[in-house]
């Protein structure tokens, strides 16, 4: 028997981290939560770019029937509704009963006759805005052509004088074509990273203090140390958090440049993931930690819920930020600070990367901060896990967590 416990005392850190690293994935991988959480994550990014493209999928036909003689006056709607950016399509019937029996019977959407009076229109039940424009101005301008008639002009010269009056305009700060696929990309970024943070962020603190209620941890640590236990532990749920992160996104731009939708570069599609995912580690690392600690501090799961209010408000607070100003103001000073917190870049320096706004020297500064706090924030974490962990009953207050062993 001392043999065996003097070879659980020769465990070497690398092999003890990776030891309780693939116990907490086994556990993770089965759990139904964890498979529930991917799947649902999963389908929304693949479901979202499909739904975008029928979304703008762009104006829809409506139909328009005339009757031969006003033939004429049916290319006048088309041309007119092409330039307003609608759809019409113009259907010619052998006489106005043919025109009402197409519109009673969801044939065509309206039936118009026109005279010198204007256009009578035939529907349904009403008449659609966008159709009363284009009759509206194509009864217009052909009151404006009969009075120039009438004074002895000619009309097409009288259109055509018009149409070669050009607005001139001076552009300042010319548009990215694809802004909006970068808006896109971004908001994903930092809303898979808002989600994957707090969900298993949380994960690590209850798995915490499920070890410690069951005492599975007084076990584990007469085997190992207590660093080597939280260590692994947070590996192994890195891993986890890293799979919610990379399925989604993947699938995502996979699909939106499948349909046509994402037109950047390969490169800077999955540049932007891979600069999320680089980001995932550092701030789960710091999260982490903070979650861990919190978890070493109590005993049962009903006390957790006051120790994480705190730690999740910089997360949404970051979260916020992100989906009310980035979109429209990509620039703003409020967000550029915040990408330098520790607390809140993981979220927004990723969609400021993503938005084409953060050059790589910001990226690396703000993640050398984060990985510094990092850091400090495992000594204290150590710290706390140590002094808490195998201590029951009511809440370690943090004062004496943080004493020194």
């Amino acid at each position: 028997m001392s043999g065996t416990n003097h070879e659980r005392l020769q465990i070497g850190s690398a092999e003890a981290i990776k030891l309780v690293a693939g116990r907490e994935l086994r556990v993770r991988l089965r759990s139904k939560a964890f498979l529930i959480i991917l799947a649902i994550t999963a389908l929304s990014f693949v479901a979202l770019p499909i739904i975008t493209k029928f979304a703008h999928s762009g104006p829809s036909t409506s139909k328009v029937a005339v009757v031969r003689s006003d033939a004429a006056y049916g290319r006048a709607l088309e041309s007119t509704a092409t330039q307003l950016h609608q759809n019409v399509k113009i259907t010619v019937v052998a006489d106005p009963a043919a025109g009402r029996s197409a519109v009673q019977g969801g044939k065509v959407d309206a039936f118009v006759v026109h005279d010198a009076s204007g256009a009578q229109v035939t529907v349904k039940k009403s008449l659609p805005d966008s159709l009363r424009t284009v009759f509206s101005l194509v009864d217009q301008q052909a009151a404006l052509n009969a009075q120039i008639t009438a004074l002895g002009g000619d009309p097409a010269k009288v259109t055509a004088a018009v149409g070669s009056q050009q607005i001139q305009v001076t552009t300042l700060q010319h548009d990215d074509p694809q802004q909006g696929q970068k808006i896109t990309i971004a908001i994903a970024a930092g809303l898979l990273m808002y989600m994957i943070l707090m969900t298993v962020g949380q994960m690590v603190a209850q798995g915490v203090v499920e070890e410690k209620s069951s005492r599975v941890v007084e076990l584990l640590l007469a085997t190992i140390k207590p660093w080597q236990l939280l260590a692994g532990k947070v590996l192994g749920v890195a891993v986890i958090g890293a799979l919610q992160l990379v399925v989604p996104g993947v699938l995502g731009l996979a699909i939106g440049m499948a349909d046509g939708q994402l037109s950047v570069s390969l490169s800077a599609s999955v540049g932007s993931l891979a600069w999320t995912l680089l980001w995932f580690a550092a701030g789960f690392w710091l999260y982490a930690m903070i979650f861990a600690s919190a978890g070493a501090m109590v005993s049962r799961q009903e006390d957790l819920g006051g120790l994480m209010a705190p730690i999740i408000m910089p997360l949404v607070a970051g979260w916020v930020v992100a989906i009310s100003i980035l979109p429209t103001d990509p620039h703003s000073g409020v967000a550029e600070i915040l990408s330098y917190v520790p607390l809140t870049a993981p979220e927004l320096m990723p969609m400021r990367w993503a938005l084409g706004v953060a050059p790589l020297w910001q990226m690396l500064v703000s993640l050398a901060i984060t990985l510094a706090c990092g850091v400090v924030m495992l000594r204290f974490a150590g710290r706390i896990y140590r002094n808490s962990v195998l201590r029951s009953g009511a809440r370690v207050p943090l004062k004496e967590a943080l004493k020194a062993a």
